[in-house]
């Protein structure tokens, strides 16, 4: 796998040791350009940066070394860590986001995504359920990589998580409402989801449903709970 080398100025100078390396955490860059992304990503007066930078040509940029902390994941939670920056690795995919024209990914980015992910799950010893997407982590404020993003195909190069659904089974029909949103959002906080209450509705619930579904129901992303939802986030918390 070929690395080309792009300095990035924003970053944290001092190293950190291999062993925190837990996370690798997939992003679209959202800007107009490649070069728009490569001046934002790289410039010390932004003070944002990525590891890995993939274009839609499928080249991949190392602007940060691994052992330093890239300013990627900002504020941020997943299960019991916040400010996931420290623990993780992040990687852009060239896309101009739903700002700009949210585009499906090209070929060539995702196989060269799959071949960075299996070098780095390899090399740090990164769990499948330990690869996430910005909106994962960040859900009141990112949406990326969003719904275009193959989830499904990475999982079938065992890459990240998916569920395996029984489509006959008439399990969670005859609940209220406010029972469904109750087992949802505990299914979710199993899986590592925060910034909702699991007892209580809240205004953050929409965002939070709708991070989800980008994620594993990709097809309609609503902000509302159906039984699809639930049935998915069942199994998904089952099997964590």
């Amino acid at each position: 796998m070929n690395l080309i080398s792009l300095k990035s100025y924003s970053f944290s100078k001092k190293a950190r040791n291999k062993g925190k390396i837990k996370f690798l955490i997939i992003h679209y860059t959202g800007m107009q350009s490649m070069r728009a992304s490569i001046k934002r990503l790289a410039s010390i007066k932004h003070k944002v940066s990525c590891h890995y930078l993939i274009s839609r040509a499928g080249k991949i940029f190392q602007m940060v070394e691994d052992n330093k902390v890239a300013w990627h994941a900002g504020k941020s939670k997943w299960g019991n860590l916040e400010n996931l920056n420290n623990n993780s690795i992040g990687i852009e995919l060239v896309n101009n986001g739903h700002k700009f024209g949210y585009q499906q990914f090209s070929g060539s980015q995702i196989n060269a995504l799959v071949k960075l992910c299996i070098k780095l799950k390899k090399k740090y010893k990164i769990k499948n359920r330990f690869i996430l997407g910005h909106s994962d982590i960040a859900p009141l404020r990112k949406s990326d990589p969003g719904e275009k993003f193959p989830w499904f195909e990475l999982k079938k190069k065992k890459i990240g998580i998916w569920y395996s659904l029984n489509k006959k089974s008439s399990l969670f029909k005859k609940l209220s409402d406010k029972k469904i949103r109750k087992i949802f959002f505990k299914n979710l906080h199993k899986i590592g989801y925060r910034y909702f209450n699991k007892e209580k509705a809240s205004k953050s619930d929409k965002l939070i449903i709708k991070s989800f579904q980008r994620r594993f129901r990709q097809e309609k992303v609503n902000g509302k709970i159906d039984l699809e939802c639930l049935k998915i986030s069942n199994n998904l918390a089952k099997n964590h």
